[in-house]
Order: structure tokens, then C-alpha cells, then sequence
């Protein structure tokens, strides 16, 4: 049984681009796929391994044994130090959990593996991936998907998009585009990068 690391392929997206939907064709193809706000979910969660720390920085923030978010968003917007105070507590959790994933993968000899990763080029995760992969969509698809979210607003869309990386740049930088305009057309393209990926890692090995 194999314990080296899987190839890992990063995948990323702007907001509304449609990465969670090209998630799960690869979970559908037999890819084990490490999902980081998944994650992040399970850390702030009930017995979940971040609570501790955030209540240490912001007691407010855990209700019932949880991290609550609405607070935690709310802390951020006042205090201009809490977002690092957070990465401090948070990101060695997270890579923790993603080290957890691989071990797992290795274990069960997984030749390839994806982890979605929403902010992958803005923090600098595509330095620890062997490949990236950017699910894209016309910016009035983009848009359109967006404001039927339950709650979400223009100027909230808007607030979002700015703080991440231009679709455009995204593209530039990454190994793989999947445009994600239809369901189809971004499953045929799962499965083209599947096969061109699995010849790659066959000549590697």
C-alpha cells in the first residue's frame, strides 16, 4: 500500500463561478476532494477543534459550545486586528485537517486528489499544490448566480468580488480553465483533465 503524498490538484473560483458543482463531478469520478470552508466548518463546530482558541480572543463568538459566525463577522468589522488574530488560531488548525486528508488518501494508495480552496492564489496555497484548475463563467452568469442566493445583495456581491483576485488573473495563472456555463460542458472537461492527469502522474511514477 502506497503512503507517498497524492498529486494534488488545487481547485479555485471566484465567488458564484460554479466550484462547489465541479467539486462534486470529481467526488462522482472516484477523486477524493478536500473541501477547506468544509473544514473550517467542522473546526467552529460543536467539540470542534478551533472553539477553544477563538474563545480565548473573542468570548463572544462561542454560543452553546460553537462559534458563531454572525459574531465573529461582527468582531472582524470592528477591530481591525482580528482577522490575524483569527489566522493564528484557525490556519494551522485547517492544515492540520488537510494533512489528515493526504495521510488518508496515501493510505488508500489515491494516485490524485483535489482540495477546494476558495481563496487558493490570494493566500498563496498554490504554492503547495502540483497543479491549479479555475472553474470560470461570463461575469453576467457570475452575477446572476450570485443575487439568488438567499440574502445576498448587489453591494454585498460587490464587497466579495473585491476581495479576491480578478477572474481574469485567476485564469492567467492556472494549469486548467473549466468554464462552467453548463453542467455538461464542465463534466466533459472533468473528465478530460482527469484523463491528461492520470497519464501524467502514470509517466511520473
Amino acid at each position: 500500500m502506497s503512503t507517498r503524498r497524492p498529486f494534488v490538484l488545487g481547485l479555485t473560483g471566484s465567488i458564484g463561478m460554479g466550484k462547489s458543482t465541479t467539486a462534486g463531478f470529481f467526488i462522482e469520478m472516484g477523486v477524493p476532494v478536500w473541501d477547506a470552508d468544509a473544514a473550517v466548518h467542522r473546526l467552529y463546530s460543536t467539540g470542534g477543534a478551533a472553539v477553544a482558541g477563538i474563545a480565548a480572543i473573542c468570548p463572544d463568538a462561542v454560543v452553546d459550545g460553537a462559534v458563531d459566525r454572525a459574531v465573529l463577522r461582527d468582531w472582524i468589522g470592528r477591530d481591525e486586528t482580528a482577522i490575524r488574530q483569527l489566522e493564528v488560531v484557525v490556519h494551522p488548525l485547517v492544515a492540520l485537517d488537510r494533512q489528515a486528508f493526504f495521510d488518508k488518501a496515501a493510505r488508500a494508495g489515491q494516485k490524485l486528489v483535489v482540495v477546494d480552496i476558495p481563496l487558493l492564489f490570494e493566500t498563496g496555497g498554490d504554492a503547495n499544490v502540483d497543479a491549479t484548475l479555475v472553474v470560470s463563467a461570463p461575469a453576467d452568469v457570475q452575477k446572476a448566480r450570485v443575487l439568488e442566493r438567499p440574502g445576498m445583495t448587489e453591494a454585498h456581491f460587490a464587497k466579495i468580488l473585491a476581495s479576491q483576485m480578478p477572474d481574469v488573473d485567476k485564469r492567467n495563472r492556472a494549469d486548467f480553465v473549466i468554464e462552467t456555463t453548463t453542467p455538461e460542458a464542465a463534466r466533459t472537461a472533468v473528465q478530460q483533465i482527469l484523463t491528461d492527469l492520470r497519464l501524467r502522474i502514470a509517466k511520473d511514477a
